[in-house]
Formats: C-alpha cells, sequence, structure tokens
C-alpha cells in the first residue's frame, strides 16, 4: 500500500474528477485498517451509459497525468465501471445498478461513510 499523503493525493484528484464530470451521489468510503484491498473506495452514479464511461476516461486520464497507474474494467457496457487506483478503488454506476448492487450498504458496516 502506498503512504497516506499519496492516497490523499488520488483521492483528491478522484473526487475533483467527479465534481468536474457533474458525477451525482458520490460517496467516500473510508477502508483504512479495515481491510486490506485499499484505503478508500468511492462510489458515484453517472445518469447514463455515456456518462458513466466519461467519467472513468476523464478520471482515468488525470491519475495517469499525475503519475498514477490505473486498471479499469467495464468501459465498453459502462453499467458500473471499475477503475482500481490500487489504493483507491472507484464504482461508477448508472443509478438501477447502483441501487441493485448498493455496495454502500454492504460496505456500511465495515467502514466510515463519508458522503462529498
Amino acid at each position: 500500500m502506498t503512504n497516506p499523503k499519496e492516497n490523499n493525493a488520488i483521492l483528491k484528484i478522484i473526487t475533483d474528477s467527479l465534481d468536474d464530470m457533474k458525477a451525482e451521489d458520490i460517496v467516500v468510503i473510508d477502508l483504512e485498517g479495515k481491510t486490506s484491498i485499499a484505503s478508500y473506495m468511492v462510489v458515484a452514479s453517472g445518469n447514463s451509459n455515456r456518462h458513466v464511461a466519461s467519467i472513468a476516461q476523464k478520471i482515468e486520464e488525470n491519475l495517469k497525468a499525475a503519475g498514477h497507474k490505473t486498471t479499469v474494467e467495464g468501459e465498453v457496457k459502462a453499467d458500473w465501471v471499475l477503475i482500481d487506483a490500487f489504493d483507491v478503488i472507484v464504482h461508477i454506476f448508472r443509478p438501477e445498478v447502483r441501487e441493485f448492487y448498493n455496495l454502500e450498504k454492504m460496505w456500511q458496516s465495515a467502514a466510515n461513510l463519508r458522503e462529498k
């Protein structure tokens, strides 16, 4: 895992990108000390497949420009795009897909939710 200062820098790039792209219902879940998969999980919604894909692309571009590596899955269908920035995991959903999987509820007992 990377250091907390770097995690916060990555998280800021992600949340700024989400704001810039008009993502909806942004939730940051603090996983620090709760799991080894990541320090933060970010969940947000786009209003269409195209919007979800555009948000993901912007996050990926902004992280790459700042020198951070990512792995992205789900861009083709764009119902749910997962961006793994290693210590920060981002899930971008269409609203009905987000409601179906309800990741916030699943992680709520293990982490502290911080709504943006």
